[in-house]
């Protein structure tokens, strides 16, 4: 951070998916909240949420621990947690929670449950976007993003490839349309009001494309630390250089604010 200029930092714990009974996710919640409590104006974290198919209201527990007693600024999701996907019915009372308090939610891909398909590649390199693009589309036609709309979800990675195929994806209304009822608006409408960050998509290529979609105001900064190149120089980005300076202000640091107010005033306040 110190390398690169940057103030503060939202962070999760990126073992988080193997957390899945509340003793477990407890011990590292409270972790993020000692981080958090030492230096406020520095970091925010996103608390894990243990899930198991059989105990879906562990979850719901755990959330609103983590957010009223322990103070921590929204939750980290997966794209599928163990086979079980975001849109599942299996998500409803949590969702159901988070939508009443407009909470903010990251979603970071997973490996799909049935491993991946060419395994001579790491997960990272195309299995992670690609299962964000299911996780994305389930919301949709799940109806999910219809009953929650206040959960401030953000999408690493600029929603994988989602962008890319968000009119393959609008096409199933019309070629199956009993498959896509309960979605009551195009892909393109859905994709206008979730967040999307640029962790390992930091690029005017990815960047370019995800505006053709989301509002400008959508797109929020992600390194993905550690696992991001490391470039030499004060710039970490240096592709976004190319942006107008107002455009990139607003990617950088201005639009996570509503994600993450609490920070935002705190980095302010400290000037």
């Amino acid at each position: 951070m110190d390398r690169y200029g940057i103030d503060a930092t939202v962070v999760s714990m990126g073992g988080a998916l193997e957390a899945q009974d509340a003793d477990s996710a407890r011990t590292g919640n409270e972790e993020l909240a000692e981080l958090v409590r030492a230096r406020p104006s520095r970091f925010g974290a996103l608390a894990i949420i243990p899930f198991q198919a059989r105990e879906p209201e562990m979850a719901v527990a755990e959330a609103v621990h983590a957010l009223d007693n322990l103070g921590l600024d929204g939750v980290a999701l997966f794209s599928n947690h163990h086979g079980t996907y975001l849109g599942d019915p299996l998500w409803e009372q949590l969702l159901a929670e988070l939508d009443r308090r407009g909470a903010y939610a990251f979603v970071h891909p997973a490996t799909p449950p049935t491993g991946a398909v060419l395994g001579t590649y790491p997960d990272w390199l195309f299995e992670y976007p690609f299962d964000t693009t299911r996780a994305i589309t389930h919301l949709v036609y799940s109806g999910a993003f219809d009953r929650y709309p206040n959960i401030r979800f953000q999408f690493a990675h600029l929603g994988g490839a989602t962008v890319f195929l968000t009119h393959r994806l609008d096409s199933l209304s019309k070629r199956e349309p009993d498959k896509a009822m309960r979605a009551s608006r195009t892909v393109a409408d859905y994709l206008r009001h979730p967040y999307f960050d640029t962790g390992l998509s930091n690029n005017l290529l990815a960047v370019d494309a995800t505006r053709m979609v989301a509002p400008l105001e959508h797109i929020v900064y992600g390194s993905d630390w550690p696992y991001l190149a490391q470039p030499a120089g004060n710039d970490p980005t240096e592709d976004l250089n190319r942006l107008d300076p107002e455009e990139r202000a607003k990617i950088d640091y201005q639009n996570a604010a509503a994600l993450v107010p609490r920070l935002a005033a705190a980095v302010a306040a400290r000037g």
